[in-house]
């Protein structure tokens, strides 16, 4: 048997204890994960924004209507242009739920094209193109809705006052490496203009444009916000991933904060870990005389302790990563997605995130090892005889 096999029997000699400590290594494992994973998810729509889409939208702020004529002009006026569709924001509320909150959007007819990143099936599309009434729905909010496609849904407008009927053409996913939630509601632009008053027909909420060549985004930013310079209603363009940064801008010091307290819980198992050494070297200061006693050296009392440290560390983290896994890909992270999926379009443990926190798990666990470790080797063989635990 190996010095290291003896130190990692030496950790379950105690199992109340190592139990206790494993737990608790195992539950700031989980704590650190979720809050690495949400933050990831968070920036997702600035890591995984498209390169070459753009979104125009009133200079002053996304809330005022652009005249829906604009559309046409980015279309036949900008050079570099491939596709260009637009949106603008409902409101509307589910009835059934008034607190229920998802994204509904009117949306172009071509509005899909310029996301090929959505997985949504071609007969989805062309029942949704030959229904007025149709919308085409995110895989996480009809999951929590209980909807499916056939489905008759109507939602209370607010914005857009009355009961709008739809009918569910389809339903969309988004693979995990893009920055798409699935909790929207897309419907035809045309129903809700042909259903408002006249003092709000003709308006656009923004317009999303794709470009030719990702590297001449810049110009085709300028020439569209320089295009209606000269009208009445002015426009800013930007790219998807700066607008998405601006999005997230307002929420950075939380996220800092957020990191803080993950390395803090960390640091706290640490301390814990450490205690748990720091006793159980405490009760072998007998034994370790003993060893010294017989022959062994110091450098082998050092790596007794730290070879149980890392022992119990290494029992945390795969406790904790295998807590991590279920509760975040099955529990919060399914609710997070069909709940705020705005704001967290996919939460998924990366295995950067994993493999962070095994790491950090085994690195702190052999540094709270090492000031025991120093001090029980440092023990004289006549102290270490004499002295009671």
């Amino acid at each position: 048997m190996t010095l290291l096999e003896v130190a990692a029997k030496n950790a379950l000699r105690n199992k109340f204890r190592t139990t206790m400590t494993i737990l608790g290594g195992a539950v700031a494992v989980l704590a650190f994960v979720l809050i690495r994973t949400i933050i990831v998810a968070w920036n997702k729509g600035v890591d995984y924004a498209a390169k070459d889409r753009l979104a125009t939208r009133d200079k002053v702020s996304m809330v005022i209507s652009l005249p829906k004529h604009y559309i046409d002009d980015v279309r036949t006026k900008i050079p570099g242009v491939k596709a260009a569709s637009y949106l603008s924001w409902a409101g509307a509320k589910w009835p059934k739920d008034p607190n229920v909150f998802f994204a509904n959007m009117a949306a172009d007819e071509n509005v899909f094209d310029l996301y090929p990143e959505m997985e949504i099936s071609p007969d989805a599309i062309e029942r949704w193109h030959h229904d007025k009434q149709g919308a085409i729905v995110g895989a996480a909010l009809a999951h929590k809705l209980g909807w499916k496609v056939g489905d008759k849904v109507v939602l209370a407008g607010s914005i857009y006052p009355g009961d709008w009927q739809y009918t569910i053409d389809g339903i969309y996913g988004a693979p995990p490496q893009t920055a798409l939630d699935q909790s929207s509601f897309f419907f035809h632009w045309s129903y809700l203009n042909d259903g408002v008053k006249a003092g709000m027909k003709d308006k656009i909420g923004w317009i999303v444009t794709r470009v030719d060549d990702p590297s001449k985004s810049a110009a085709v930013t300028a020439a569209i916000d320089k295009l209606f310079d000269d009208q009445d209603t002015q426009t800013t363009t930007m790219s998807e991933h700066a607008m998405n940064q601006g999005f997230l801008g307002g929420a950075s010091a939380i996220l800092a904060a957020l990191g803080i307290v993950s390395i803090i819980i960390m640091v706290i198992m640490m301390l814990i870990l450490g205690n748990t050494i720091a006793m159980a070297v405490r009760e072998r200061t007998s034994e370790y005389g003993v060893l010294r006693a017989l022959g062994f050296q110091p450098g082998h009392v050092r790596l007794f302790v730290i070879g149980e440290a890392l022992t119990v560390s290494l029992l945390a983290g795969l406790v904790g990563l295998g807590l991590s896994y279920p509760f975040i890909e099955f529990g919060m992270g399914r609710w997070l997605e069909e709940n705020m999926g705005n704001f967290f379009p996919a939460v998924h443990v990366s295995p950067v995130t994993a493999a962070t926190a095994f790491a950090a798990t085994l690195v702190l666990g052999g540094l709270a090892s090492l000031l025991p470790a120093i001090q029980a080797g440092r023990l004289q063989v006549t102290d270490a005889l004499r002295r009671i635990a």
